[in-house]
């Protein structure tokens, strides 16, 4: 059993922030400029879930970094429940798991290469799992332009992978890596 480390409780508490607040604008269209068929706000917050939960398995590795995501997932969707669609909290909730559980995999994999490598690549199928399984889920069988709008989400989350590089790369050496980077 993994014992629970209060200092996870910052990445714990942004994990939930952000998927709530996700939740909540993602039923909102930016209608500036004409995108509200391609783009909603919950595009421009939910990226920093893959910010939070790589500079988290930086510093704890893995197994706690598990442990953020799933603590943050039940938290997001039980509040999710009460302030989004249920609809959308359900799909948010299943999108998010499966994201961020490849993304600690896929980092933890690729932590010892090159700086960027691993957030970009984690981030990106990531991005790519949780688009196609929230939109799916969230919107399919209704009137809402999903297939337009996750395209347009999934062109934001790479936009957003991208500039999440400038402070990962600035809190990389405060945030060291934990003990033994290859542990599982």
């Amino acid at each position: 059993m993994l014992a629970f480390d209060r200092r996870l409780v910052p990445s714990i508490v942004a994990m939930a922030v952000i998927v709530i607040a996700s939740n909540i604008l993602v039923q909102y269209p930016v209608t500036a400029f004409g995108l509200g068929e391609i783009l909603t706000y919950g595009a421009f917050t939910y990226p920093f879930a893959f910010l939070v939960t790589d500079l988290t398995n930086r510093w704890f590795g893995p197994a706690k970094t598990r442990l953020v995501v799933c603590v943050g997932f039940a938290i997001a969707v039980a509040l999710s429940l009460v302030l989004a669609d249920p609809r959308i909290a359900i799909a948010s909730g299943a999108a998010f798991l499966s994201a961020q559980l490849i993304d600690v995999t896929l980092f933890n994999r690729l932590r010892a290469g090159t700086w960027w490598r691993a957030p970009l690549v984690s981030s990106t199928v990531g991005s790519a799992l949780d688009t196609a399984v929230f939109f799916s889920l969230a919107f399919a069988g209704t009137d809402v332009p999903w297939v337009s709008l996750a395209l347009g989400d999934f062109a934001v989350k790479m936009a957003m992978a991208l500039v999440s590089l400038i402070p990962y790369a600035g809190l990389m050496n405060w945030v060291k890596p934990y003990g033994n980077a290859l542990a599982r």
